[in-house]
């Protein structure tokens, strides 16, 4: 009796999941399978011929210079981006639990969430003109401060940092709101009780709120992990889009996501995207299974 309820209490959770499992199959199992089918191809979008080839496109990856540098740029990008997410987000999510009263507090919160939900596309070319070396907000405040201007998007050491900045600022709000909700479920008991003993409040953060905020730090570093190395829309639209030129100058700016588009749909080697698509896969799972053996032993779950 007690097996048979519980068949069909699987049976009844598994036809609830089937829709949600049946979009994750379809939309993601399946064409990563087909990925991996055809990196081992030569194959042509616009022919139906194809020659097995076995290893040789990733021969040819390995073989590329620039496809080395766009994992260096990727790296640096995501280097910069993690920690830099990371505490900010803290920070702000820290100021609106201590400084905002509940009955702003909604207000507050939606205004940090904000930039996370305007269009990509859009705020860069926005970004754009603020980065624009003649005329832009950037470089009018710097002059106003008696620093001096620099050349942004236009330069090799400016561009990446650019890109940096308006990835922080539309992606912040989304981190903001995971602390938040982090910081909501610490004991408040557990900090008056340290108050009470005297604790300051630094020590307070360091004994109690940071252990017991771990598990929503170590979900912000992966999510930042991932979309750091999946970035794509701002440096494409930000550096050059559809008039060309995107990843520049001199290729300062080219990460891997932007390399597997422009090696597919600008220059049609879908094979040999592929390739590189399943390569920076495989990267992301490392990086996310190297994180994930270093939480079992630094994360805190009450």
């Amino acid at each position: 009796m007690r097996r048979s309820r519980l068949v069909k209490d699987h049976l009844v959770a598994y036809g609830l999941l089937s829709p949600a499992i049946a979009v994750f199959v379809v939309f993601f199992f399946v064409p990563a399978a087909y990925l991996l089918y055809i990196s081992f191809f030569h194959w042509g979008v616009l022919s139906s011929a194809t020659t097995f080839v076995g290893l040789e496109n990733f021969r040819r990856l390995f073989a590329q210079p620039l496809f080395w540098h766009s994992l260096a740029t990727t790296g640096y990008y995501t280097l910069v981006m993690i920690p830099a997410t990371t505490l900010l987000s803290l920070g702000i999510a820290l100021v609106l639990r201590e400084a905002v009263t509940a009955r702003r507090g909604g207000v507050w919160r939606a205004a940090v969430f904000l930039p996370h939900v305007t269009p990509v596309v859009a705020t860069s070319i926005i970004w754009v003109w603020i980065f624009n070396p003649q005329f832009g907000l950037a470089n009018f405040v710097l002059t106003s401060l008696h620093l001096p201007a620099l050349g942004w998007l236009g330069t090799t050491q400016w561009a990446l940092p650019a890109v940096m900045i308006d990835s922080l600022w539309h992606s912040l709000g989304l981190y903001v709101i995971v602390f938040l909700a982090g910081l909501a479920n610490v004991p408040r008991d557990l900090v008056e009780v340290a108050q009470l003993d005297g604790a300051r409040r630094q020590r307070i953060f360091y004994r109690i709120i940071w252990p017991l905020l771990s598990p929503t730090t170590f979900f912000v570093v992966i999510l930042a992990t991932v979309n750091s190395w999946q970035a794509f829309s701002q440096i494409y639209t930000m550096t050059g889009g559809p008039h060309g030129g995107a990843g520049g100058p001199a290729f300062s700016t080219t990460t891997d996501a932007l390399l597997v588009y422009q090696t597919a749909f600008s220059y049609y080697h879908f094979s040999l995207a592929a390739a590189m698509a399943f390569v920076l896969f495989a990267i992301i799972l490392t990086l996310t299974l190297v994180q994930k053996w270093i939480s079992n032993r630094l994360v805190f779950y009450r």
